[in-house]
Order: structure tokens, then sequence, then C-alpha cells
């Protein structure tokens, strides 16, 4: 097995070195790199502007550390008197080491579903939610937070610049290197890998298998071209379930 890993920053090179540990050979190749979002000088201004009680969701740990970078440069604090949420048990962990504060987190399945399946998620009426995120990502979880009754708020932590420098050339060493299985974390990589790719390169990115987290990314998998049986996926997306996930496939 050679496997790519698209996921960004130090925890995609982390992935890397864990699989190195378990003589698994594999390249790192992000396709995005991140920088300070437009909307990070207005974030003590929301945060004051919140009610006590009111909901505060960081999707990222990018998310929680550009936020709090900021706060930090202009002299603000994390609120004592609101409800911190994150979509994940790791991310959770870190934003809670930050904050100092406790962090609500779905168990089960850490995505936006899960998170929507909390018991302080039931009905969300007269209360207002601060999302801490990227410039571009999913929407779900805002749209059904309004429909649930919140006034919801998107903050711009952070952005993702994409690496075009040379990306299709990159794709095209790994297929010669010997890739067969790809690490996949968002549907946006998944959907810039496919664009990215040579159209060359195609029959062997779709002959690849693919670890992916969670049943949406498997899903968009699926309709642009590869087989469920190349899916594997990963329910959470810290990098110890992504590494199980590869090891389980390793034994069959």
């Amino acid at each position: 097995m050679n496997v790519l890993v698209t996921r960004p920053d130090q925890r995609g090179q982390q992935l890397v070195e864990m699989l190195a540990e378990q003589q698994i050979f594999a390249i790192h190749q992000p396709l995005f790199r991140v920088e300070a979002g437009a909307d990070l000088p207005t974030l003590p201004s929301s945060l004051s502007r919140l009610n006590s009680g009111d909901y505060v969701f960081a999707v990222s740990k990018n998310a929680v550390d550009f936020a709090t970078e900021t706060l930090k440069q202009t002299g603000f604090y994390w609120r004592s008197d609101l409800l911190y949420f994150a979509v994940g048990q790791r991310s959770a962990n870190h934003f809670a080491s930050q904050i100092e504060q406790a962090v609500r987190y779905p168990i089960q399945s850490e995505n936006s579903e899960g998170l929507l399946a909390l018991p302080e998620m039931a009905q969300l009426s007269g209360k207002n939610v601060l999302i801490l995120r990227a410039d571009t990502g999913r929407e779900f979880f805002a749209e059904q937070a309004t429909s649930r009754g919140a006034e919801v708020q998107i903050l711009e932590c952070y952005r993702r610049i994409m690496l075009t420098d040379n990306l299709s050339e990159q794709i095209s060493l790994a297929k010669r290197a010997g890739t067969d299985t790809i690490v996949v974390t968002s549907g946006e990589i998944l959907t810039t890998f496919i664009e990215q790719t040579a159209e060359a390169d195609l029959p062997w990115l779709y002959q690849c298998r693919l670890i992916v987290v969670g049943k949406r990314i498997a899903t968009l998998a699926r309709k642009s071209g590869w087989k469920s049986e190349q899916i594997q996926i990963s329910m959470k997306a810290d990098n110890h379930s992504l590494l199980e996930t590869i090891l389980n496939c390793v034994k069959f």
C-alpha cells in the first residue's frame, strides 16, 4: 500500500509520520494552505454582542487557533457565560485547552449531523449561534440551526488558498510513485483533486482506494466515479481514526 495524504498543514504531515511508523509508505500532498480570514477583526465585537447562554461553534482546529490568536492580540478573552461546541473530540479538546472551559461535541458522528443531534440543539429559538469557520464550507449546520429558530452569524476565521503551482504534475508524480490509496478529509479536497488531475491520469485516480471522513464524502465519491468497494469510511476525522481505517484495509 502506498498512501497519498491530502489533509493540509501539520496534521497531514503527522498522519504521514504515523503511517511511516507502521511501515506504510506515504506522501503528503496538501491542496491548500491557510491564512487569516477577513472577519477576524470583528471577532471581539461579535463575541461581546452575544447573550449569556448563546452558542459558539468552532468548525476546526484552524478556526480555534486563528480566533484565539486574534483575541490575545486585542486583549479580549473567551467569555465564560457562553456554550462552546466543536464537531469532533480532538477539536473539542484543543478548543477546551485554549478557552479553559468545557466544549461540547458529538460522540458518535463527528459531523454537522451529529452536532445537530445534541440535546442542546433541539430547540434554538431565541439563541444566537456564532460559527467560526473557513471562507468556504458546508452550509448544512447554519441552515438547520436557522430553521430551528437560531440567529446565526458565520465568521470567517481563516481562508483556504489553493496551491496551484504544478499541482497536476505533483499528482502525476504520486501516480508514478505507485500511490494506490488516497486520504480525503473534505468534499472540497475531493472535488479539487479531481479537477486538478490530468485527464490522462483519471483512470488511475478512479482505481485508487479512497479513505474518507463520513458518509457524505463517500456519497460524493460514488457520484464522482468511484465504486463503493473502493471507498473506506472513517466516521471520525482525527488522525488516529484515519490510521485505524487504513490499517484495517491492510489486514484485508
